[in-house]
């Protein structure tokens, strides 16, 4: 794996928020709307979790699999790819590539476990046929850098790694994979943006300490609003995920 984000396949492929909110021609066919889109998208992250709580994989094997199931619908439309079985295959993917290996047996049990509708209750063999596509979509770029790598160096340097800060802070980062800032935001501008976050959540003045690393604050200042809206905007109703999933099953 990369060493360093800089060179890496991660920072080549950072995109602009414009290119990431594009709904495929062929979800649009069928009704999709860009607040649908992104409405199923962070169902499936929590699909991802709820699946990785269950199989037991660390935390940076969950968000790897998010970064690539969004990186997927870059590419890919949904009706094509369906999120129902991209969502798991791209957390089997993830745990290979962060050498926590999920059993597919296992990941299946819970595929099924989960599901009430027999139509989604997956088998290995779709796991593996959508494992090569997904890879295919992904370009075989499987390397991701998260803001976790940096989030303790940084909470430390700025003299808040006290217990109470980290987990408010990690907590933040958790929820970032619920958005797409992963695909646009280099991960220490994520890492400083939750912390900034954190500190004022605290009241804690750490100004002098963000005027020290010359930072752009006005990056780090969008990205926090980018994350306190999504605070302020999900309590979504099921009824519209629902509605979301019925406009995919269509036929065209």
């Amino acid at each position: 794996m990369a060493a360093n984000f800089w060179t890496s396949s991660h920072f080549k492929q950072l995109l602009d928020p414009e290119e990431v909110d594009v709904v495929h021609q062929q979800d649009k066919d069928k009704g999709i709307t860009l607040e649908e889109f992104k409405l199923i998208k962070m169902h499936m992250a929590n699909y991802i979790m709820k699946l990785a709580q269950n199989v037991k994989v660390r935390q940076r094997v969950v968000a790897t699999a998010v970064t690539y199931m969004r990186r997927v619908y870059t590419r890919r439309s949904m009706s094509e790819y369906d999120p129902r079985l991209v969502a798991p295959t791209c957390l089997y993917l993830a745990s290979k590539a962060e050498e926590s290996t999920v059993q597919a047996r296992l990941l299946v049990f819970y595929i099924k476990k989960f599901s009430s509708d027999e139509k989604y209750r997956y088998e290995i063999k779709d796991i593996l046929e959508m494992e090569m596509k997904i890879l295919e979509a992904l370009n075989y770029y499987l390397v991701v850098f998260h803001p976790y790598r940096t989030l303790s160096p940084l909470l430390q340097d700025a003299g808040m790694n006290d217990m109470s800060m980290t987990q408010l802070s990690w907590g933040l980062v958790n929820d970032t994979y619920k958005m797409d800032l992963i695909l646009t935001h280099p991960p220490y501008l994520i890492a400083l943006a939750c912390i900034y976050i954190a500190s004022v959540y605290r009241e804690k003045d750490i100004t002098t300490w963000f005027e020290e690393l010359r930072v752009d604050m006005n990056v780090v200042k969008n990205i926090s609003m980018e994350i306190l809206d999504f605070y302020e905007n999900k309590m979504i109703a099921d009824e519209r995920i629902s509605t979301a999933f019925l406009k995919l099953a269509l036929k065209p």
